[in-house]
């Protein structure tokens, strides 16, 4: 072993002040709480005792092991001493609820006599409040995080024993203040309700995988120390700096990322509750009368396909005959940049919006006028693997022949969709070409599953009592649903257009638009009209994968780091045609048929539906960069979208009595990779940049 590694190892600092004063608030919290667990058993457990001391014994292992000797040679070291000042012992401390079991191990004179005029003065309990507010508690810890990262001060505290101590009792105090309101000591009274926490904690989360990123993908060591200081096991500066920011950031962000889910599902839960203890009905969107007339009007959706029919003809116009160059043609620029963008983002907002308003659906309809359609489609094509194949052909092609840098082959794409969906809907029945070729249209039907607004019937009673079924027949020249989603038996947004002919054709106004919890029928599972149950279908689940990984392998594609790795094997292969399709048929086909296969087949489709909301995160923190690039919104999308995976995860585990470990970690493996994307510098195609 190296000497110096041998001799640090040996070095516990044991100071005797630090050990006094850890020591004697193990004894008053171990004599208060005896007394308070024979009061109230039930608030003062066992798990709170042995959380209080493990919180204590963080603290010793911080400041007193060989943890602060090797502070001073590597970084990753003094990294872990600040995770566990940080993130370890002050929760940890925290839920030993410690404000009443120290209080009550003081003697009684002490308690009564001297402190007792202090705690019962409202100047000091207004204080009290306010240093523990959210706002305050928060803005403290991010400050001091913050700043004792920047190189000045980081490195003040490693020359100065008295400015590294220092530093330690900002991060302690600081993260008490911080983990304050998210454990709840008792006897405080919350100041924000505890849904808010969530956002609290994935803020701070951002915080800190900011500066983590920072740590592990800088070009150059951040701090002079370390550069100078005798290098342990062979490990440079450069790389000890990497590794100490990838233990801040994949520890640091699970210490807040956890209780937020477990926050989160209480809050689902405590509101799951109360609606099955007073059932009441989604409430209805159009609050407002005139949105509410807009929807009720018969020829609402017409106008907004006419609207993007128009559209879409400039781009087809300009991509055929206009410049060539991407940022300057029409066909460059919106099919790809700002359509993508605003289609995934209407999609969290206001459900299949693009559906409603798709322009490639209305020449048909003007042709059904004077020809009807005679065939059904053939029963061996009635599933998903069709768009499926379909959607992996156009992520490829995406890639390998640039799509987005080309407004020619753009413009015939689009005349192609206008020319498939034609003939398809004029020779077979229904919506076939909607419900099982469109590959934008399998985008949309997957992601809209998360939306918190979903096409449904508002009284079931009513329904139970309606005898002519308009809502899918049709009636008076108002036609039913095409794709056959029977409304009262309707569950979720698969495969629903939002056409609005179902709200149309109702003689009773008993369907519309309407809120629900986002995710919700990923957590039921329950049978829908049309569909079945989702987690029965392996062509969805096989969709749903293709929908998921393809979010992580587009967005990577426009990393440097993937892209130098393609230009070089380019290089050496001559084309870059084999490069990407061997990512492709890799993170497309490969690893999702890895993913069915690993689990028995009724747990595995369950389970991947869990995965559509990282997946949606992916895609709106991919696609958000094109219209405001900020790692922070970026973030905040991704992390949203974990931890409703996390949540729909664990519902799905409760209701198939199997264990939710196995997509959990692939979750957990998917968003720190879709964070490691977020910072790494992405090319913006079809701008002027790229040309």
């Amino acid at each position: 072993m190296d000497p110096i590694a041998a001799a640090v190892l040996a070095s516990w600092t044991l100071n005797g002040g630090i050990l006094c004063f850890l020591g004697g608030a193990a004894a008053l919290y171990l004599r208060g709480w005896l007394r308070l667990h024979i009061e109230a058993p039930h608030r003062y457990t066992p798990t709170r005792l042995a959380a209080y001391l493990a919180g204590l014994l963080a603290v010793l292992l911080a400041l007193e092991s060989p943890l602060d000797a090797f502070a001073g040679l590597l970084l990753e070291a003094h990294m872990i001493q600040h995770l566990l000042l940080l993130m370890v012992a002050p929760p940890l401390l925290l839920i030993g609820q410690p404000v009443i079991p120290l209080l009550r191990g003081l003697p009684r004179w002490l308690f009564k006599d001297a402190l007792g005029p202090f705690l019962a003065c409202p100047e000091l309990k207004q204080a009290g409040r306010a240093m523990v507010h959210p706002v305050v508690s928060w803005s403290a810890f991010t400050a001091v995080l913050v700043v004792w990262h920047l190189p000045p001060i980081y490195e003040l505290g490693l020359q100065s024993p008295a400015w590294h101590r220092w530093e330690h009792a900002c991060f302690f105090w600081a993260a008490v203040l911080f983990w304050w309101p998210v454990v709840s000591v008792w006897p405080g009274t919350p100041v924000w309700p505890r849904w808010a926490m969530i956002p609290y904690l994935v803020s701070a989360d951002i915080v800190n995988t900011v500066l983590s990123a920072v740590l592990s993908f800088s070009s150059h060591v951040l701090y002079a120390s370390y550069q100078s200081a005798p290098r342990l096991w062979g490990i440079s500066a450069l790389d000890d700096q990497a590794a100490a920011g990838a233990i801040m950031w994949v520890p640091g962000s699970l210490a807040f990322l956890a209780p937020a889910v477990i926050l989160g599902i209480r809050a689902l839960e405590s509101k799951r509750s109360e609606t099955r203890a007073v059932p009441a009905m989604p409430k209805r969107l159009p609050r407002a009368p005139i949105v509410s007339r807009l929807l009720r009007y018969r020829h609402f959706r017409r106008c907004l396909q006419i609207a993007m029919f128009l559209l879409a003809g400039a781009v087809i116009a300009d991509g055929l005959v206009g410049t060539q160059v991407a940022p300057m043609n029409l066909a460059g620029v919106l099919p790809w940049i700002y359509w993508r963008a605003f289609a995934v983002i209407a999609l969290l907002v206001a459900g299949n919006l693009f559906c409603m308003a798709c322009p490639f659906t209305m020449p048909r309809d003007l042709g059904r006028r004077f020809a009807r359609p005679r065939y059904r489609w053939p029963r061996a094509l009635r599933s998903k693997w069709m768009a499926a194949a379909l959607l992996i052909t156009y992520l490829w092609a995406y890639e390998a022949f640039a799509l987005w840098d080309s407004p020619r082959v753009t413009a015939w794409i689009i005349l192609g969709y206008f020319a498939s969906a034609f003939v398809i809907d004029m020779l077979f029945r229904g919506a076939s070409f909607c419900k099982y070729v469109c590959p934008i249209g399998q985008f949309h039907f997957v992601h809209s599953l998360v939306s918190p607004f979903e096409v449904r019937v508002r009284e079931p009673a009513v329904c139970a009592s309606c005898r002519t079924y308009d809502c899918i027949r049709g009636s008076g020249g108002q036609r039913g649903c095409e794709l056959q989603l029977f409304q009262p038996k309707k569950s979720g947004n698969f495969d629903c257009t939002f056409c609005l002919d179902c709200v149309q054709a109702c003689p009773q106004q008993n369907v519309g638009v309407l809120r629900v919890l986002p995710a919700q029928s990923l957590r039921d599972d329950r049978r829908s009209s049309g569909i079945g149950r989702l987690s029965r279908r392996p062509d969805v689940a096989a969709l749903v994968l293709i929908l998921v990984f393809g979010a992580f392998v587009n967005a990577a594609g426009m990393t440097g780091p993937v892209m130098s790795w393609m230009h070089r094997w380019h290089a050496r292969l001559g084309s870059m045609m084999p490069v990407v399709t061997l990512l492709y048929f890799a993170g497309l086909i490969v690893v999702p048929a890895l993913v069915l296969l690993s689990r028995h087949p009724k747990a595995a489709y369950g389970f991947v539906l869990a995965l559509i909301p990282l997946g949606l995160g992916m895609w709106l923190a991919h696609f958000s960069y094109h219209i405001v690039p900020m790692p922070g919104l970026e973030l905040l999308l991704l992390g949203g979208g974990f931890l409703l995976t996390l949540h729909t995860a664990w519902h799905i585990a409760r209701r198939l009595a199997a264990s939710m470990w196995p997509t959990a970690l692939m979750a957990a493996a998917l968003y720190f990779f879709g964070v490691w994307i977020v910072f790494q510098p992405m090319q913006m195609r079809g701008t002027m940049s790229m040309h």
